[in-house]
């Protein structure tokens, strides 16, 4: 596998490697949303798969196998980031969304209607329907969520903590029962929605077919259900540690 220069081979490592930088994709985006390509995941490990077959030496100690799997996970991981493109304005907004979900949730003990949220914002219902609207790019999880050096504190690494990267923490089994249980507490109608496009994989205007109503009420619909959920894995994730 080496060649005279002591290095290995960029073709070896391709034709022996790639099913791990495969198997590590599909680990990492069957735990993300539908927009994550898992072609441009792949593309990122094999980089990160030459990156390690260019820096690995024999004598440090570790298996090529476990040291290229950090540098792949790395490169993917580095992907996620860089293609997580909402603005921090409308990241602040959607945190406002949470909040405003958490507070009111508490209070009644049940599901906010958009109303009671609205009202909780001191905003008419169309505006608060608009924020969702501007909010159609939000995501369940985000890389920050993980990242210790981000402005806000992370949530989602504590039910993960004894993992040391973001990729092993999303395949944790202790998240995906949380993700789990806050799906289960979802209005029946935001459940059918989330339901049909990630696990079904349809596209925004063929949920709002089925589900009788115009492709902006859907994505309306979505980012009032993500914030849901982000809301519960917060405060299950404090509940956790209190």
């Amino acid at each position: 596998m080496y060649n005279a220069q002591g290095k290995m081979s960029q073709t070896d490592v391709l034709t022996q490697y790639a099913p791990l930088v495969r198997r590590l994709g599909l680990q990492l985006v069957a735990k993300m949303p539908a927009s994550v390509d898992l072609d441009d995941l792949i593309q990122a490990g094999m980089i990160g798969l030459l990156d390690a077959a260019s820096r690995y030496k024999e004598d440090q100690g570790a298996q090529f196998e476990t040291y290229a799997s950090q540098r792949i996970r790395g490169a993917m991981l580095d992907e996620l980031r860089n293609n997580d493109w909402l603005p921090r304005s409308l990241r602040k907004t959607s945190r406002e969304v949470e909040s405003a979900v958490h507070h009111v949730e508490q209070r009644l003990g049940r599901s906010a209607s958009e109303t009671e949220v609205a009202d909780h914002l001191e905003m008419p219902l169309e505006s608060y329907q608009s924020m969702l609207q501007d909010l159609h790019g939000s995501q369940l999880i985000y890389y920050e969520d993980f990242d210790r050096s981000a402005d806000d504190e992370p949530f989602l690494d504590r039910y993960c903590v004894d993992h040391a990267d973001p990729l092993s923490a999303l395949l944790d089994e202790s998240l995906r029962a949380a993700l789990v249980e806050a799906i289960e507490k979802l209005p029946e109608r935001e459940k059918l929605l989330m339901s049909l496009y990630y696990e079904r994989g349809m596209n925004l205007r063929e949920i709002g077919a089925v589900m009788e109503v115009s492709e902006s009420r859907v994505c309306q619909l979505h980012s009032q259900a993500v914030a849901r959920l982000r809301a519960k894995l917060r405060e299950m994730a404090w509940a956790s540690v209190d």
